[in-house]
């Protein structure tokens, strides 16, 4: 069974996510599959306009933690090509229909997309505060919402379609039977605009949007080294073996109280 499946409609692709029965969790294999397909999506002459969707009752559930534990690395090995759409270099639009959870690197994947359609039920979470990771320094949502909302999904916390439409992160919010009808009706919009402008418009906004600038990226990598490492291994272990994590905090107490900022020297 591929681990994504596609299928077109005239200038339209659909992209589905297949390993419903771990939730499309992301690993080698699929992370593969995906950078091979946007690669091709982006050089067609024939498709335009891309869906993106998962199988099952997931989008998608973040990093595959059992395939970590054993590759030591999130997400496991990286695919052997740069991925457009992971990058930004995937100049056409790409629609999220969103059926179920959207969690951790899930839900950085719905945020690279350019229009979001949602169920009802989907459930929306940044899980990485919760595996000694940084909780979304490398997602927009820092930039494009006031910062308690930020806060709250950076610490972990859930929210449902209906929260995420009010603030702004989705389009629509659908029952489950008309999630495809509507991103379809999305994308064939899009078909109807002069190429160039549609393909010029998407630039744009993209280039407009805010985004987490180079300096962020510095305090977010003095960060990930401050502190137990340890507890990453442990928060992979404990969900793999359906228990409850035991966390250890920093190797030296200290620590805790020396904090380092945007002016701290990376050694």
């Amino acid at each position: 069974m591929a681990v994504v499946e596609t299928e077109t409609h005239g200038q339209i692709l659909v992209v589905r996510m297949n390993r419903p029965e771990r939730l499309n969790a992301l690993n080698h294999e699929l992370r593969s599959a995906l950078s091979d397909i946007w690669n091709d999506f982006r050089t067609s002459a024939a498709l335009e306009v891309a869906i993106f969707t998962g199988a099952g009752r997931a989008f998608c559930a973040g990093e595959d933690m059992k395939e970590s534990l054993v590759d030591g690395a999130p997400g496991g090995r990286r695919p052997s090509r740069e991925d457009p759409f992971m990058t930004g270099a995937l100049e056409k639009p790409v629609i999220a229909a969103i059926n179920g959870f959207a969690m951790g690197g899930g839900f950085m994947l719905v945020e690279r997309t350019d229009l979001r359609v949602a169920t009802h039920g989907a459930i929306f979470e940044v899980s990485e505060a919760k595996r000694w990771l940084l909780g979304g320094y490398n997602h927009g949502h820092i930039a494009n919402v006031s910062y308690p909302v930020a806060m709250e999904m950076a610490l972990g916390f859930r929210f449902s379609a209906q929260r995420f439409y009010e603030i702004g992160f989705l389009n629509k919010v659908v029952d489950d039977a008309a999630l495809m009808p509507t991103a379809l009706e999305m994308a064939r919009h899009l078909l109807t605009l002069p190429p160039a402008s549609r393909v010029n418009t998407v630039h744009m906004m993209r280039q407009m949007r805010p985004k987490v600038g180079p300096e962020h990226e510095k305090l977010a990598a003095l960060l990930h080294d401050h502190g137990a490492k340890s507890d990453l291994m442990e928060s992979r272990a404990a969900f793999a073996e359906k228990r409850a994590p035991v966390f250890k905090g920093w190797n030296d107490p200290a620590d805790r109280y020396r904090m380092p900022t945007l002016d701290t020297p990376k050694s």
